[in-house]
């Protein structure tokens, strides 16, 4: 990936659904360059899909953290494996350095956030955790 492939995702993320025409005047590139470059990226993998978020899609999950799990022994994977079959479990991502895992959470209310926070540490492997609430989030990429 170069600096236009880089500049071009970073546009994308600003506005999907934005033209191969306006992509291609924003980049100083044709509009076949533009579409020839997305379908590169999405064969290589880079781009895996395009995707709506609506205000209710954030509505349904209004309590919002990230959960740092430190796992003992070799069992990131079945420990991956169990939480990603948890609805309040938005993602897990193993990660490194002080935490094995990071898990995306989102529920409803605190008690319910507190019930899961409460079921992943007791998961076996789970040694240890940390959990933030997201306050605020702003997606990244866009223009000031």
């Amino acid at each position: 990936m170069d600096d236009t492939d880089q500049k071009l995702l970073a546009a994308l993320r600003r506005d999907g659904r934005a033209s191969l025409s306006d992509l291609g005047a924003a980049l100083g590139l044709s509009r076949a360059t533009v579409r020839a470059r997305m379908e590169k990226l999405q064969t290589a993998g880079v781009i895996r899909g395009f995707t709506v978020q609506t205000a209710h899609d954030l509505m349904d999950a209004p309590v919002r953290g990230l959960m740092m799990l430190a796992i003992s022994g070799p069992g990131a994977e079945r420990v991956m494996h169990r939480l990603t079959g948890n609805a309040a479990v938005k993602e897990v991502h193993s990660t490194n350095g002080k935490w094995d895992l990071i898990v995306e959470i989102g529920t409803d209310t605190l008690e319910a956030f507190d019930r899961v926070l409460f079921d992943i540490r007791r998961v076996d492997g789970v040694e240890t955790s940390e959990t933030s609430l997201l306050l605020n989030t702003r997606k990244g990429g866009r223009r000031a």
